[in-house]
């Protein structure tokens, strides 16, 4: 038996080995297809102006000298051994980094949280071992709301610079691609080939994204690995046939004769070399489509020493050939395998340029489901693999934003300026986010936190100090986007809670929706009446306008809060969080829909059919749990008198089925999968809205007697719930006017009056994010002063 259990164990093993390793090779065509490419500009970008190639080889040596240590404490030892470990339930970047600040301490700004929210099962808090090490940071990052704020606008800047990032980066990889025709054409004709052939091959790339990645994509990992070979192998050839001792030039001590020599000029070109890290984070931003060892293993034993072994030829070919005018990496390529590399760089380029692209998709989706990015359309191009997506306004906007980039700038100095800056200051919001999470999240003392910020820190604000000096030379161009990207987003992350905050303190009380009857010349229409609100309690005011200018409400009314919790993903089986508004006999309900920051959300019809579902197993549920003395104090049981005029339990109803003939159990110390309750709801104070921590209980469902009047209530309840469904649902939405309060500052009074009306104007409607169809659409205007 022993010996069968060790031949299980073994084949589950392997199994794993082999599972490992084949995600090992597809993030090669995901994740390094930038990374890999960078051989093509680094060199080339670094002795544009700056420094020039000399006799003495120190500059080629030095440069070698950084870009070997750079690769080696960047991408290896911070990313690989760390900021990976750093992951949100598996998944990465900036956003996983901030969602597990937020989940530790109380430092998040998005409305209507719960301490429901906290019994989700992706909702990890690791306990502290000591609490004395973090109390301080944590307590000081509570306390002051300016740090909260100033921990959002630095999140909004990594997320602008990764868009800029998504910008640049195809530009600079098919440009220096493209730029190897240079060598085979005449001077005087290359120059008018390459920018019309790079323009060409955007264009293609990004009229073929509505297609979906998943369609190509088994074609990315071969090529990354066949370009990661050839350079290798070119690299290997050049080292033994040039300069077989330029490992020597590995040492430090040559960043010492660098700097000795080259003085300011030396710092300067460093704008140059920190591009040989470009891509390096999409190892954690992409690390939810792979896993830790995959990634670890793919860089460490394949892309590391290519990438090595490139640079290193490089250095070798040019130790011996000093044309200051042909700093190249075509150069260093025998003149027969010339046009070969060029096709696979071209091709590896796409693939990488690709990889950026649909990050920039990725992020921006995730800054949408956590309400700091206007609303944009948002195609899911796989129904098989998730986060696949498509947003056709930003795919337009870059590829026009490319296009204008590669015939602005026609060089690689200006580009590499521009690229080199956004990848730095992505990788230093990251070290300051990991930081923190070093200290909230890992509970480890401050003095570790510390050496990771000043280590890491140190040696990423040098290059972005070499970067930014040449502000003039294409450094301009991420800053003012980010800046923009930034100003816009934030203006509609702060609309977004003041109206939140005004729907809060206008809310109407339930006492008023059950005063509503046929003597106040109201009446209920078939259907179901879903009324879209941001608020996990009360009654919306949007609501009430709406009886007030049209006295008829449907027989069911459901008021959906569909929010947003700092985790990656929801479990269907915990989305929805139900109960009842007033006394059974009112027929509404509340229906608080949870997503996670990388969750698809549901189109309206089965959004629709889920809910109908949902709300008859609470239904059950509801009128099934047993009377405890709790509830008849409280008068919330739907059997019990219908004087009750507050709001009821939410209970997370799951996707199990309910059976009369069934004798249900829910153990609410079991992991929840389908009916949990025990969460009381609580009147709002402020813009938090919590809930009691669930109690224990043991909730059995059994066959009840016909003639009882409760079974007999239960099943009207169902059969009006049925014909509501028949008759068809309307959804009512609120359209927003906002309006800045008189004597407000001049800047607020702009951005809320011009900056965020504009763009509600210009953007999408709640409903077509919704999808929901024309005939089905009621919407209620609103004017909100804030």
């Amino acid at each position: 038996m022993d010996m069968e259990n060790g031949k299980c164990w073994q084949n589950s093993k392997k199994n794993s080995w082999r599972t490992t390793l084949l995600l090992a090779y597809q993030s090669l065509g995901v994740v390094y297809g930038d990374l890999s490419t960078s051989p093509l500009y680094v060199y080339r970008s670094t002795f544009a102006e700056d420094i020039h190639h000399s006799e003495t080889n120190e500059e080629i040596f030095g440069v070698l000298s950084f870009v070997f240590w750079t690769l080696t404490l960047v991408p290896l030892f911070k990313y690989v051994f760390i900021v990976l470990r750093a992951d949100d339930n598996g998944e990465g970047g900036t956003f996983a980094l901030y969602s597990s600040i937020c989940r530790h301490a109380k430092v998040s700004l998005l409305p209507n949280r719960q301490i429901a929210d906290e019994s989700l099962s992706t909702y990890k808090l690791e306990q502290s071992p000591d609490r004395k090490y973090n109390s301080k940071v944590k307590m000081l990052l509570e306390k002051y709301k300016f740090l909260h704020t100033a921990l959002l606008i630095l999140v909004l800047l990594g997320t602008c610079m990764v868009i800029g990032d998504g910008l640049l980066t195809p530009v600079i990889s098919v440009f220096s691609a493209v730029s190897g025709l240079e060598l085979s054409m005449p001077h005087n004709h290359h120059q008018y080939a390459v920018i019309p052939i790079t323009c060409f091959i955007l264009v293609c790339l990004f009229a073929l994204q509505h297609y979906g990645t998943h369609r190509v994509g088994f074609f990315f990992a071969p090529i990354v690995l066949v370009w990661l070979i050839c350079i290798s192998a070119l690299g290997l050839y050049n080292i033994i046939h040039w300069n077989p001792h330029v490992y020597q030039a590995l040492s430090p001590y040559y960043m010492l004769k660098f700097f000795k020599k080259t003085k300011k000029q030396g710092w300067m070109s460093l704008g140059g070399i920190l591009l040989c890290i470009t891509g390096s984070e999409a190892m954690f931003a992409d690390l939810g489509h792979f896993s830790y060892a995959a990634i670890q293993i793919a860089f460490t034993f394949l892309v590391y020493p290519a990438l090595i072994l490139a640079y290193m030829g490089q250095a070798a070919y040019l130790s011996k050939n000093h044309q200051a005018d042909q700093i190249s990496y075509y150069v260093s390529v025998p003149e027969s395998l010339r046009w070969p590399m060029l096709a696979i760089a071209i091709l590896a380029s796409v693939v990488g340029s690709q990889a950026i692209i649909s990050g920039t998709f990725s992020i921006i989706n995730q800054s949408l489901s956590l309400g700091c990015f206007p609303r944009v359309k948002v195609v899911h191009t796989s129904d098989k693999i998730h986060g696949q997506i498509y947003i056709p306004e930003i795919n337009w906007i870059l590829m026009i934003l490319c296009i204008a980039v590669t015939i602005g700038f026609r060089d690689i100095k200006h580009m590499g300026n521009a690229s080199g800056l956004a990848v730095m200051a992505v990788m230093l919001v990251t070290t300051c986010l990991t930081s923190l999470v070093i200290i909230l999240c890992w509970h480890k003392p401050p003095i570790i936190s510390l050496v990771f910020l000043l280590f890491f820190g140190s040696i990423e604000l040098l290059y972005f100090s070499a970067s930014l000096v040449k502000f003039r030379e294409g450094a301009w161009l991420p800053i003012l986007l980010s800046l923009f990207l930034v100003t816009v987003m934030f203006v509609w992350h702060y609309a977004t809670i003041k109206k939140y905050e005004y729907d809060l303190h206008n809310k109407v009380s339930l006492e008023w929706l059950l005063a509503l009857g046929p003597t106040l010349g109201i009446c209920r229409v078939p259907g179901i009446g879903l009324v879209f609100t941001d608020l996990t309690s009360g009654i919306p005011a949007n609501f009430s306008r709406f009886v007030t200018n049209l006295p008829a409400f449907h027989r069911i009314l459901v008021f959906v809060c569909v929010k947003s919790v700092p985790v990656p993903f929801v479990p269907p089986d915990e989305r929805y969080l139900l109960g009842r508004v007033g006394p059974a006999s009112l027929r509404a309900y509340r229906c608080i829909v949870r997503y996670g920051y990388r969750d698809v959300h549901q189109d309206v019809d089965s959004f629709e059919s889920d809910l109908v579902k949902r709300l008859a197993d609470f239904i059950h549920y509801d009128w099934r749990r047993p009377q405890t003395s709790i509830d008849r104090g409280n008068e919330d049981h739907p059997a019990a008198s219908e004087r009750s005029s507050g709001e009821h339990r939410l209970a997370v109803v799951g996707n199990m089925e309910f059976y009369r003939s069934l004798v249900f159990e829910v153990d609410e110390n079991m992991q929840q999968e389908s009916v949990l309750c025990g969460f009381q709801s609580v009147e709002s104070i402020g813009d938090i809205i919590e809930m009691s921590a669930p109690k224990e209980r043991r909730v059995r469902f059994a066959i009840e007697d016909p003639e009882d009047p409760t079974e007999a209530q239960m099943r009207q309840e169902l059969e009006d719930l049925m014909a509501a469904q028949q008759s068809g649902a309307a959804f009512i939405l609120g359209h927003s006017h906002v309006k800045a309060k008189q004597g407000s500052l001049v800047f607020k009074r702009f951005a809320m009056n011009f900056g965020y009306n504009f763009l509600r104007r210009n953007c999408r409607g709640p409903d077509v994010v919704l999808k929901v169809p024309p005939v089905s659409l009621l919407e209620v205007g609103m004017v909100y002063v804030v």
